[in-house]
């Protein structure tokens, strides 16, 4: 995982690794509340999801800066990487 978010490939490098975890992850949910389907246990330890969670808000800070939607951004990436772009649009191209 990487330690901090300084320009917007950072943002999609993120992202990447949060699908790569298989976390359907979302740019509002707290990181604390994932947990795996089967067993019901977290998907995150407290440090694991406190890392992420700064790693979303820097994200969050980047966008902003960049004048481009956080959301639009990751909802992109997770849809390339999971294939979905094949049935559902992406925001680019909206």
């Amino acid at each position: 995982m990487i330690s901090e978010i300084k320009n917007l490939n950072d943002v999609e490098r993120f992202m990447k690794q949060l699908v790569a975890e298989g976390t359907n992850a979302h740019p509002d949910e707290d990181f604390n509340n994932y947990i795996h389907m089967e067993s019901g246990e977290p998907a995150y330890t407290t440090d694991e999801a406190g890392l992420r969670n700064a790693l979303m808000e820097q994200a969050f800070d980047v966008c902003d800066l960049a004048g481009v939607d956080v959301y639009n951004v990751m909802q992109e990436i997770f849809l390339i990487e999971t294939g979905l772009d094949k049935y559902i649009p992406l925001p680019s191209q909206v």
